[in-house]
């Protein structure tokens, strides 16, 4: 089993909206980044451990428990020039782009930024790193256990 790590931005995916869709699953799409893409590709498996992340708000953290649900597919918002993830250059018969469902077990309180950073059993996270943009990353076992404790604490 592996683990993962895999940002959203609320705005466009919440944990809370991936829980209102059926079966509390949500197609991964938009991806468009090669070495993110390669890791769906590549190597997730169905019922990987997924940490939800949300980026690009107030206070980013993990704040869902999710497993990948599914063996990738291609990711359909290539083909959408209608969608901000259109890539004209992808072809139906080769697409470029793919996808993995991702169920969300449980939401979670927010484990922040602050708070990961804070612990040192999580200095070398690589979300943590510096430079570090990649939307989706592995989370090694270790901090997988370190960070599935944390959550279950309260907040600082």
């Amino acid at each position: 089993m592996n683990y993962w790590l895999m940002k959203s931005e609320p705005a466009e995916v919440s944990v809370d909206d991936a829980l209102a869709a059926p079966r509390a699953t949500v197609p991964w799409t938009g991806v468009r980044n090669y070495q993110a893409r390669n890791y769906m590709r590549d190597a997730m498996r169905v019922d990987d451990g997924v940490l939800f992340y949300h980026s690009s708000c107030a206070e980013p953290g993990i704040v869902g428990i999710a497993r990948v649900a599914s063996t990738p597919y291609p990711d359909p918002t290539q083909f959408d020039p209608r969608s901000p993830y259109h890539d004209p250059a992808s072809k139906r018969d080769e697409p470029r782009w793919v996808l993995v469902d991702v169920q969300v077990l449980r939401k979670t309180r927010n484990l922040t930024l602050p708070e990961l950073r804070a612990d040192p059993q999580l200095e070398d996270l690589l979300v943590l790193k510096k430079g570090n943009r990649l939307s989706i990353t592995p989370v090694e076992p270790r901090h997988w256990r370190r960070i599935v404790k944390l959550l279950d604490r309260p907040a600082a």
